[in-house]
């Protein structure tokens, strides 16, 4: 009995020092799935079926990966990301790539105004008080919340994500067979077409999933949660957790379009138009849920991308950051976030804003930066110098260039498609 107990404490104190540390890499992960992130998975699954569900399995392995690192790096070193560009290489770098992120990352903030502006019509909501009203409550809670209050209520927003699981479940799919592609593509004609949309979808669901920006916030959030490098383990379970997570929910995002627009082969134009597309087929209350779905997947995108550039600004350029300084100390790094929010909600408040185009430029700006940072991602954690014992292994050095080979294959192909009108 002494030993059960024993056992059980041992369980207990390990339980209770993982919740200590989770948090970074769940949200991170699941505000991989913002407004535009929806809206790809969606398309996916409508134009695609079930198959587009094998891509899907491996792009979780390579979120896992990739965001471990990040997470690895910032708990070693005491520093995020862009701190470390600068140390090592200068201002003079890291001034294009922040440019090019925060371009980027305003356009994808752009898109998740604009999905909120179309799914408050869809749901019978004013368009503009309820803009208004997110917009200046997300800067209340950064400004005024401290970490652990603007962490935990991202993470309780985190559950409105199982609305798409009802969705999902209410069109009936076809359990067997979309269960069976995640291991093989299958129940499709593959012939020149279909494999010729499938290679430029799968990669836009692998630049949908992991992120410049990503990046950046899973570094500076770690960085000011101060995780002690004595519970490293415990947080790189948690990144492998929140990858699983975040494709969990798109999992059933894609069931949900594909049980019912590709099976009946009805054309989508854009994430938000699949909430009232599936209603037909799965009824009013599973497209309600899908709307709720995307207009909370637009807040957390809201929040999530709009700390990054701000975490990143301050780490390139020595500025103060964290979530529990106070204004007066960090008048930049809260300056910098209104800035983000005010700009975006007068961009996604102007009538007629063509919300694919803007969706289109803010991922080939996105594809051109991804390569460029896991550039230097690599180099920092295979470092000995810089990591210690901490550094890659060889297995890991080899499957995170692999990864950043496809990923730089998303970015090509991803800007091709675009140019050429692919």
């Amino acid at each position: 009995m002494e030993k059960l107990a024993l056992i059980a404490q041992g369980w207990k104190i390990r339980i209770l020092t993982f919740f200590s540390i989770f948090g970074p890499a769940t949200i991170v992960a699941v505000a991989d799935n913002d407004a535009n992130g929806v809206a790809t998975y969606a398309l996916a699954g409508a134009q695609l079926g079930y198959p587009i569900l094998f891509v899907l399995l491996w792009v979780t392995v390579l979120l896992a990966i990739t965001q471990e690192m990040g997470a690895r790096l910032t708990i070693v070193t005491r520093k995020g990301l862009g701190d470390l560009i600068r140390e090592k290489y200068g201002v003079r770098y890291a001034v294009p790539i922040f440019i090019t992120i925060a371009v980027a990352n305003l356009i994808l903030i752009v898109v998740n105004v604009v999905s909120l502006k179309v799914t408050a019509s869809l749901l019978g909501l004013p368009v503009i008080p309820l803009i208004v009203v997110t917009l200046v409550l997300t800067y209340l809670l950064v400004v005024k919340g401290s970490f652990t209050i603007v962490q935990n209520l991202v993470l309780f927003s985190c559950l409105l994500y199982f609305a798409y699981i009802y969705s999902a479940f209410k069109t009936s799919p076809d359990w067997g067979s979309a269960l069976s592609n995640l291991v093989y593509p299958n129940g499709v004609v593959f012939d020149g077409a279909y494999i010729r949309n499938y290679i430029i979808t799968g990669l836009a669901v692998i630049g949908t999933t992991i992120t410049p920006w990503g990046q950046f916030f899973i570094s500076s959030f770690s960085l000011d949660k101060k995780i002690d490098a004595m519970r490293l383990r415990y947080a790189q379970v948690e990144t492998y957790w929140g990858a699983f997570l975040t494709n969990f929910f798109s999992f059933f995002m894609i069931v949900a379009t594909a049980a019912t627009l590709f099976l009946h082969q009805l054309p989508l134009i854009s994430g938000d138009q699949a909430a009232t597309a599936i209603e037909p087929f799965a009824g009013r209350l599973a497209s309600t849920f899908f709307a709720i779905g995307i207009m909370n997947a637009a807040f957390i995108g809201i929040f999530a991308i709009a700390l990054s550039t701000t975490y990143a600004f301050s780490e390139f350029f020595g500025f103060s950051r964290s979530l529990d300084s106070s204004f007066n100390k960090s008048k930049q790094f809260y300056g910098l976030f209104g800035i983000q929010l005010v700009v975006a909600g007068i961009i996604g408040l102007l009538p007629d804003l063509d919300l694919f185009s803007i969706a289109i430029a803010a991922q080939i700006l996105s594809s051109l930066a991804l390569p460029i940072i896991f550039f230097y991602l690599i180099r920092f954690t295979s470092s000995r110098k810089v990591m210690g014992e901490h550094a890659n292994s060889s297995l890991q050095n080899w499957i995170a260039i692999f990864g950043t080979f496809l990923i730089t294959c998303a970015a090509v192909f991803t800007v091709v498609a675009v140019i050429f009108g692919a």
